[in-house]
């Protein structure tokens, strides 16, 4: 009760400034959106947010659970007070200042469900990614206004691609010295083929950034009060009119070059409505066709509002996304595609996948993205791979580390199951032999392998048992016994992947690892001399 009142305070301390429009604190909905009736498919949204390293995934998700009520108070990455941002739960995370687990929530933005993943930016941790893009309807994706894009933004947008994930854009770090949106947006267009556009350009750049332009309502953004919670708009002013209009005429054109009914008044120089432009913009970008370019500062807590509002406004809900699972028909031995109904009722069969596990304080906690029908505790469920039935004892909703209990989840939630037995990539359905699996995750290969031993000798057993937990939650993570050198071998996606893994065997098991370089085993040959 005490986060609800902090809420309710913040909100109402800024009520009543003259010309103001102030945020709503949704605390109070977000709870009763999620507990009592079902909320429909079309105020739903599944998305992710994805970047480079260090181009501020986890400060923007800070915001947007402060903004939408989620939380009381703000606290940064590297913060001072030592709290560490939400959804770096792990204490190695806070430490470092890195993302190295990617961690769910969600929350209610104007009466609207979003399910946020974030995920880590480092090569290392590339899987997190990987699987959170898999089960996503949406996402965004975050670049640095002085990086641009950079060599895992590149990656970030292949993995985007492979699983057909349309998406936004948001420029942060405007704040920094060098900052130039105009060439992160210039690099999108000739690194990532990408056809993106502002939605919004900045009044002011570096310690000069004053507020926002929206393109699209035609009106500048301010955002006051201590944390930007509270937005008051106001005309364009005259020193940007020019490239306001000129941005919002390319804005039109790369909309018009991929949707023909907008196309279609562009030819005939009509000037599209609000309503119009916002159709398409849309249209285009959830068939993959356009990139909206939103601009903002997190850490400076301006331009954040707006992405909230343009993931409602132009990222899928999980209705205009399709979803196929492959069904085995064992007498012709083909398989065919078949199309998951996201209807959120229980008239189809229940169908969900395991998308990533982890080890609480109760057991594994199994990711499930439920792609059709209703999931309700205490039903049976059987694993389509192992053909095993398992019974759903407690059935969880995410908010990084903390856990909130539900009776039954729907198509399009993203929920967690406990003392479930499956693997990473497991599909769950209701029926006994459905032959039914959710196209898999790809894993990429490894690409470093380092010895890995136990310093004390009588830590063995929880060595083979973090060992063992690791290779399960962590499908890059691998691990073999070389019988001639008589060592363990860990092999992973980097140094920093495989360094995270033995300061969380001390962490968690205590049990201290030495590292080090794979022996080579020599083999003598001995050739019998020819006279």
């Amino acid at each position: 009760m005490r986060v609800l009142t902090a809420g309710l305070t913040l909100g109402r301390r800024h009520l009543l400034a003259p010309g103001t429009v102030t945020l709503k604190n949704v605390l109070i909905n977000s709870c009763r959106t999620c507990t009592s009736g079902i909320v429909p498919n079309e105020r739903i949204r599944n998305i992710g947010i994805s970047a480079h390293i260090d181009s501020g995934k986890t400060t923007l998700t800070e915001r947007i659970l402060f903004y939408t009520g989620r939380i009381a108070e703000i606290h940064e990455v590297k913060g001072k007070d030592g709290v560490g941002a939400t959804m770096d739960s792990m204490e190695l995370e806070r430490q470092r200042g890195i993302t190295i687990q990617s961690a769910a929530t969600y929350t209610v933005w104007k009466d609207h469900n979003i399910n946020i993943i974030d995920t880590p930016g480092h090569v290392d941790f590339t899987i997190e990614v990987e699987r959170a893009l898999r089960v996503l309807d949406g996402a965004v994706l975050v670049l640095c206004a002085v990086g641009g894009v950079q060599c895992q933004t590149m990656t970030v947008n292949r993995q985007m691609k492979r699983y057909n994930v349309p998406f936004l854009t948001f420029i942060n770090k405007l704040d920094r010295t060098g900052a130039n949106p105009h060439r992160a947006l210039q690099q999108m267009r000739t690194k990532l083929q990408h056809n993106a556009a502002f939605l919004n350009i900045p009044m002011g750049l570096e310690g000069n950034i004053k507020g926002i332009i929206d393109l699209i309502e035609e009106r500048s953004m301010y955002f006051e009060g201590p944390f930007g919670q509270s937005i008051r708009f106001d005309e364009i002013p005259a020193e940007f009119r020019a490239e306001a209009s000129d941005r919002r005429q390319e804005l039109v054109e790369c909309v018009a070059n991929v949707d023909d009914t907008l196309g279609e008044m562009f030819l005939e120089e009509k000037v599209p409505t609000i309503l119009d432009l916002k159709a398409a913009i849309r249209r285009a970008t959830v068939k993959r066709l356009f990139s909206p370019v939103l601009v903002g500062t997190a850490l400076k807590n301006k331009g954040v509002q707006p992405l909230l509002d343009a993931a409602l406004d132009y990222l899928p809900n999980p209705t205009e996304v399709n979803n196929y699972a492959l069904f085995n028909d064992e007498e012709s031995n083909e398989s065919t595609k078949l199309l998951m109904d996201p209807r959120r009722d229980a008239t189809s069969s229940f169908v969900g996948l395991a998308f990533k596990l982890e080890a609480g304080r109760f057991g594994q906690l199994t990711y499930l993205r439920v792609y059709q029908g209703c999931l309700k505790k205490s039903e049976y469920i059987y694993n389509t791979r192992t053909g095993k039935k398992v019974r759903v004892q407690r059935l969880v909703r995410l908010h990084a580390d903390q856990l909130e209990d539900v009776d039954e989840v729907y198509a399009g939630d993203i929920c967690a199951l406990f003392g479930i037995d499956c693997a990473s990539g497991d599909t769950f359905s209701t029926k006994t032999a459905s032959n039914l699996s959710m196209e898999s995750i790809h894993v990429p290969e490894a690409v470093i392998s380092m010895s890995m031993k136990p310093a004390n000798k009588n830590d063995s057993d929880k060595f083979s048992k973090g060992i063992n937990r690791f290779t399960r939650e962590d499908p890059t993570f691998r691990v073999h016994y070389d019988t001639e050198s008589k060592e363990t071998v860990i092999s992973g996606m980097g140094e920093l992947h495989l360094e995270i893994y033995s300061q969380r065997m001390e962490r968690e098991y205590s049990c201290p690892c030495v590292m080090g370089k794979p022996k080579v085993a020599f083999r003598e040959t001995i050739t019998n001399a020819i006279p």
